[in-house]
């Protein structure tokens, strides 16, 4: 005759296998890629966006400020924002053009767009090397020069007048994209914090 296990004692097992189905499985860190196979791959992708955070300081002044970028092809569109999303201002570049709304939602062109800019940020933004900065790898455009760690992945990359470091990275699909950098050159210093990423 089958012996019945009373509800109340059979609770506390129970309890044990749902938290035991419950625990997040460790995600194995990515593999080491080659650089000759990780920069020409990194350098073709064209879709991306990223979540994060800046400050960037130009002699005296500076901001901070979230950010949202998105990449689709050669056109990059960011969106920085104060807290809680106050006072939002975009820009959009796809190498020939850039345009800029401010957070009053004026619109500006071209010449206009990049006056703002400059008059904004102290600084002229090296947009199109950029998008290839955030990941890591430099603007197949130009020259540059490349330091990389044991796991083959760039600490400083010089390009352009340019000084990139990258202070961390965080494991994205089968690679590792960076979490933290800082872009600078004389009297001007971007540092990034990027929060996620979201490839396409």
């Amino acid at each position: 005759m089958s012996r019945r296990i009373p509800l109340s004692a059979a609770l506390p097992g129970l309890a044990a296998l749902a938290l035991a189905a419950c625990q997040t499985v460790p995600v194995p860190p990515a593999p080491t890629i080659a650089w000759s196979v990780r920069q020409p791959e990194l350098q073709s992708l064209s879709t991306f966006r990223l979540n994060g955070r800046v400050a960037v300081a130009v002699e005296q002044r500076g901001f901070n400020a979230n950010i949202r970028w998105m990449q689709n092809g050669t056109r990059t569109r960011m969106i920085l924002s104060g807290p809680l999303g106050a006072d939002a201002a975009q820009v959009t570049a796809d190498g020939t053009s850039l345009s800029v709304v401010t957070p009053h939602g004026r619109h500006l062109g071209n010449a206009a767009a990049r006056e703002v800019l400059v008059r904004q940020l102290g600084f002229e933004p090296p947009l199109q090397s950029l998008r290839y900065w955030v990941l890591g790898v430099p603007d197949p455009g130009a020259a540059a020069s490349v330091a990389l760690d044991a796991e083959q992945r760039p600490t400083t990359l010089r390009q352009g007048g340019w000084s990139i470091e990258y202070h961390s990275y965080m494991p994205v699909g089968a690679d590792w994209l960076p979490r933290l950098l800082t872009v600078k050159r004389a009297g001007v210093r971007l540092r990034m914090v990027v929060d996620a990423w979201h490839l396409q």
